[in-house]
């Protein structure tokens, strides 16, 4: 992310909407991009990736959905903030935008006080320190080449399994995985497997570094899914 000017990408076919968040993005210092098409939006976000995308549920040629997904199972845009700006305010939509990797979900017609400080949040979000091949978040150092995992010194040993998904959730420290997301980015999405297979195995990965504060940084989220914190904390279940 640039520390000068934030670029967002604008995904969104209603012409009066880019118009008020093109107009409202810019006098907040944003450099803004818009796209009014789902499979032009997801090309553009891959070719150039912006800092945050704000992205439309409904959208020709490819749902905000779809488009959201693409980008989370995407290597160039995975890690990229998204805010989702929608019509639909029922409960399960929301829930729904949030599982499929949505960041935050805005319903309209919204505040863009409220927008532009939810942007700010989302921009905020903390990243992981990544110095050659290797992830550092709190306590807990991950070596990405030689599959070696270190916290406070001690080194912990971790089934191939285990080694992916502390990987995948250390890349984006403080970010909430349902399971969904979790078996999609660790056993593939392809995988014919139950959600509890990601509780059982977050056991063993805890259990791995229950001698350590690095078991503190496995953060349940209850009814959704789990996270990395960016330093040990209490955990909560």
């Amino acid at each position: 992310m640039s520390n000068i000017t934030p670029s967002i990408l604008v995904i969104e076919d209603e012409p009066s909407q880019v118009e008020i968040l093109r107009y409202n993005l810019h006098q907040q210092g944003f450099d803004v991009r818009v796209e009014m098409d789902g499979e032009e939006g997801l090309q553009a976000a891959i070719e150039d990736p912006p800092d945050l995308i704000l992205l439309d549920w409904m959208l020709p040629n490819l749902t905000g959905i779809e488009v959201c997904r693409k980008l989370r199972r995407t290597k160039e845009t995975r890690e990229i903030p998204v805010i989702m700006l929608t019509a639909r305010s029922e409960e399960r939509d929301k829930v729904r935008g949030l599982d499929i990797g949505a960041d935050d979900y805005i319903t309209k017609p919204y505040s863009i006080k409220e927008l532009i400080a939810r942007i700010h949040s989302a921009l905020r979000r903390p990243t992981a320190s990544i110095v050659e091949h290797k992830i550092f978040v709190g306590v807990i150092e991950l070596d990405l080449e030689k599959h070696k995992v270190v916290s406070e010194g001690v080194a912990i040993k971790l089934g191939p399994t285990e080694f992916r998904l502390l990987a995948a959730m250390m890349q984006s420290p403080e970010r909430v995985f349902s399971r969904e997301q979790l078996l999609d980015l660790v056993w593939g999405i392809s995988a014919d497997l139950e959600t509890r297979t990601v509780d059982v195995h977050i056991g063993r990965l805890r259990q791995a570094l229950s001698k350590t504060k690095g078991k503190a940084q496995i953060r349940t989220v209850r009814g959704f899914g789990y996270a990395v914190n960016t330093a040990g904390s209490v955990e909560l279940t």
